[in-house]
């Protein structure tokens, strides 16, 4: 039986992903009044397991549904009361949407659709006393590349995605951004630079790095290795998410970056520097470093070169700033994969 006496109801998409579920775990902490209810496919990108802490949680309730899905939103909207909106769902992996765009169409901008429309049936049409918030979650990806010598993206700046995915996600923007500016839904953006941290899934660099590193593989590097991403860590994103969700200004975008620019190519040979320090770990003494095992292969189709978006906004407005510097969070995350034996 969920308890929700006086708190909010929020919905949650994509609530089993690696960030979502982050975010889960640092919500029900900070405010322990209010109730998530956590819907996802649990596609190959989600994972129950992540939840496993809260399962029995009297404000949790897990259920396995596809946003895209018109009727399972209804339920879902009717039967618990959903006050709130936070929507993390997408397909987010470049290389999947090179090879098949179809999924990141359907979800990111037909089911965040879908989404728009319960929250302004719920809230807007049937004249809710207290309209919901709807907090859609988005890349800095939509604004697409930066030369080396020009300045980070702003709120402001126009969008230009490169790839089928970073198009999906500014599609699917463009939609909030015309649900608050049409029909007054309350609506905020948040524009986040690269996640990592512990758990996340191996398709993404950081892991696919050390899981490669760890099994005495080569660690495949796109082009010269010289694309530059901002890094964020995923427990910075969620303080970030949560001060934007309850104090952010209705209509408005927030740019969510970690001021932690780095090559694709440095951040690989930082790992396996850490790496090198774990001796015990290795399999073999095949390798004399794991940098050893660093090879460069064919860059992607639409490869951005450099993304970066500046977070100065979010830190006047809401106080807010990236505290995990990006060593410590390496190390930490090197850590858990090494602990869980995770190859």
């Amino acid at each position: 039986m969920l308890n929700n006496d006086s708190g909010r109801t929020v919905l949650v998409t994509g609530g089993s992903g690696f960030i979502g579920s982050n975010f889960i775990l640092y919500y029900l902490d900070q405010h322990p009044q209010d109730t998530i209810i956590n819907m996802d496919k649990l596609t190959y990108a989600g994972n129950a397991d992540r939840l496993q802490a809260v399962e029995q949680h009297p404000n949790y309730q897990f259920i396995k549904g596809d946003i895209g899905d018109s009727e399972i939103l209804e339920q879902v909207f009717t039967n618990y009361g959903i006050t709130d909106l936070i929507h993390f769902a997408a397909e987010s992996h470049v290389d999947n949407a090179i090879h098949e765009p179809d999924p990141f169409i359907k979800t990111n901008l037909l089911g965040t659709y879908e989404l728009l429309k319960k929250a302004k049936r719920h809230w807007i049409d049937r004249g809710q006393s207290k309209e919901g918030r709807f907090h859609h979650i988005s890349t800095d990806e939509v604004y697409g590349t930066l030369r080396p010598d020009e300045t980070a993206f702003l709120e402001t700046s126009p969008y230009t995605p490169n790839n089928p995915y970073s198009a999906s996600k500014a599609g699917a923007a463009m939609l909030v951004r015309s649900y608050q500016q049409t029909y007054g839904l309350d609506a905020v953006i948040t524009n986040c630079s690269n996640n990592y941290g512990p758990r996340q899934h191996s398709e993404k660099l950081i892991p696919t790095i050390i899981r490669k590193a760890l099994a005495e593989q080569a660690i495949p590097i796109y082009g010269d290795g010289k694309q530059v991403r901002d890094w964020l860590h995923v427990k910075d994103h969620c303080r970030a998410v949560d001060l934007v969700f309850h104090h952010g200004q209705s209509g408005e975008v927030y740019n969510i970056g970690g001021r932690n620019e780095q090559y694709n190519i440095h951040i690989a040979e930082k790992i396996c520097e850490l790496l090198d320090e774990y001796q015990s770990v290795r399999s073999s003494a095949n390798i004399g470093s794991y940098r050893d095992l660093i090879t460069f292969v064919q860059d992607r189709p639409g490869h951005d070169r450099r993304y970066s978006i500046n977070p100065e906004k979010i830190e006047n407005e809401l106080r807010w700033k990236a505290e995990i510097p990006l060593a410590d969070g390496l190390r930490e995350t090197v850590a858990w994969y090494i602990d869980n034996n995770i190859v």
